[in-house]
């Protein structure tokens, strides 16, 4: 089973490179973020025609997650739990069928910033700092509850997190961004260490793989990157993988996402 990642960056704007790709890397499954659709308006038929089944979970303009699903799925809920008054579309769950059921989690964690800071220079927890920072503490929660469960669990999506400095080409560039912030990664390393395996540096180690190059300063022909698009596996999903790879190349293709997929191969 191959699940992959990708921040589109626009589903309508992008469906041309969402479609080489797919055509291209046959994922099984695809998680979709940053859609910037309702519903209504996905351009579902044209992936449906690829053979994939879609669910979305969307917002006018902004934010919006989607799963795209060559196998049947089950369960599917939408929205993280923990805030009736969140209306941000972030979040997406179903459970995929294939030789072995494998709970999926989409989503899209906030991007934090701008972040304010107090007279001694660490950063306020209000704000847009503040939601991330509360969305993730409600995500280690949804997260908790899922591991009890004991299956295979994927948790895949933009995080915008740099978890460690080597995940990032200019990491000084970063130290006063909510991605990179040490409460950031701190939140971050609070789910992790629920029992989940970062399915990436479990392959892979060292600098210089990155997922995200912005659109500005040349920063992709500068290979000026940060790697925050993730995979967090359940020991039970762990034991199951046999790759991850980052698609780097789609980047340098024509109108591409800032973003590039990354996915696993797991044997279910």
């Amino acid at each position: 089973m191959k699940i992959a990642t990708f921040n589109i960056n626009g589903v309508k704007a992008r469906i041309n490179a969402l479609v080489d790709w797919l055509k291209e890397a046959d994922p099984d499954v695809a998680l979709l973020q940053e859609i910037k659709s309702i519903d209504e308006a996905f351009p579902r038929e044209i992936i449906e025609d690829l053979g994939y089944r879609v669910e979305t979970h969307g917002q006018k303009s902004f934010n919006g997650v989607a799963i795209l699903s060559k196998l049947p799925l089950e369960d599917i809920t939408r929205g993280l739990p923990g805030d009736d008054s969140d209306e941000q579309a972030r979040w997406i769950e179903a459970t995929v069928i294939g030789e072995r059921a494998v709970r999926v989690c989409g989503l899209y964690l906030p991007n934090g910033n701008p972040v304010e800071f107090d007279a001694e220079g660490a950063p306020v927890a209000e704000g847009k700092y503040g939601y991330k920072l509360a969305w993730m503490e409600r995500m280690k929660a949804r997260a908790t509850e899922l591991l009890a469960l004991e299956e295979p669990l994927v948790l895949a999506g933009d995080y915008n997190i740099i978890p460690q400095d080597e995940d990032a080409a200019k990491p000084e560039s970063w130290q006063k961004d909510a991605l990179a912030l040490p409460e950031s990664r701190a939140a971050f390393r609070r789910i992790l260490n629920l029992g989940f395996t970062e399915a990436f540096r479990a392959r892979t180690q060292g600098p210089g793989h990155y997922s995200f190059w912005d659109y500005q300063a040349g920063a992709w022909a500068r290979n000026n990157g940060i790697r925050i698009d993730h995979l967090l596996l359940s020991p039970q999903a762990a034991d199951l993988m046999t790759d991850c790879q980052i698609d780097r190349d789609i980047r340098g293709r024509e109108k591409p996402s800032d973003h590039v997929p990354v996915w696993i191969t797991l044997d279910a």
